[in-house]
């Protein structure tokens, strides 16, 4: 097991393309991506694209999964971006053929897989696709984060907080702090929740575009820099997305 793990892109092509290019100088030549490749972002067709050319393994995230079902849970900003994606991406009879292809892609997303004693998933074991496992849980929530550990085997590697890191069985979360890079054992036989981070919408506090390289007794998280100031005017250009959704690439929140 040698991989490198993207997860949550959120259509935004510069932060996608900047990790493309670095993974390569990890010797690292299979690439798996935890979903969310839409939503948020102005380009979810080059997203897409470049993920269906050139990852192995794409899982379902919740903002692909809301492209077909109702987002009305979704916050404004983010239900704006599914209405967003939606009108560019949906097919009528009379588009490419291409067009359907994506859309086609994106629908038949699977939920998780599963690799030795790796599971992957996009949110939580109990619910691959919604369920967030928070990096504050250890301690808010252990009740929650126990239940959690106790419906997987080995180690589940995740997404969706957009919180890079890793909880182990005494449910210590332990992150990357701002730092470049970082590499934490996963010892066999001990159970690890594994958080990958965020591609295309860093939270940390860190506006690094993240993602993970996953081998059979460790992970190391990368943090590359981009031109995110490119991405933040290509959203307020589009005239419909939320200039919330711009200023928040600046401060990785």
């Amino acid at each position: 097991m040698k991989v490198a793990i993207i997860s949550d892109l959120h259509s935004n092509r510069e932060a996608l393309e900047a990790v493309f290019a670095h993974i390569p100088t990890q010797g690292v030549s299979t690439v798996y991506c935890l979903g969310d490749v839409v939503g948020y972002g102005p380009e979810p067709e080059f997203c897409v694209d470049m993920v269906r050319g050139h990852a192995s393994l794409c899982l379902m995230g919740n903002h692909d999964e809301a492209l077909f079902r109702d987002a009305s849970d979704f916050n404004p900003h983010a239900r704006e971006a599914i209405e967003y994606t939606r009108a560019r991406m949906q097919p009528k009879w009379y588009h490419s053929t291409e067009r359907k292809a994506r859309w086609e892609w994106l629908r038949k997303l699977p939920l998780t897989h599963q690799e030795g004693r790796f599971l992957l998933v996009h949110g939580s074991p109990r619910d691959p696709v919604r369920e967030y496992v928070l990096s504050t849980d250890g301690f808010l929530n252990p009740d929650k984060l126990r239940s959690i550990f106790e419906s997987f085997q080995g180690v589940c590697v995740g997404g969706h907080t957009h919180h890079p890191g890793v909880h182990d069985e005494e449910l210590h979360f332990h992150g990357l702090e701002g730092r470049e890079t970082l590499t934490l054992p996963l010892k066999p036989g001990k159970k690890y929740f594994v958080n990958v981070g965020s591609t295309g919408q860093p939270r940390d506090g860190d506006p690094r575009a993240c993602y993970a390289v996953l081998e059979d007794e460790q992970v190391t998280w990368h943090r590359v820099t981009y031109d995110y100031r490119a991405t933040m005017q290509k959203i307020l250009d589009t005239g419909l997305l939320s200039e919330v959704l711009a200023r928040r690439l600046a401060v990785g929140k």
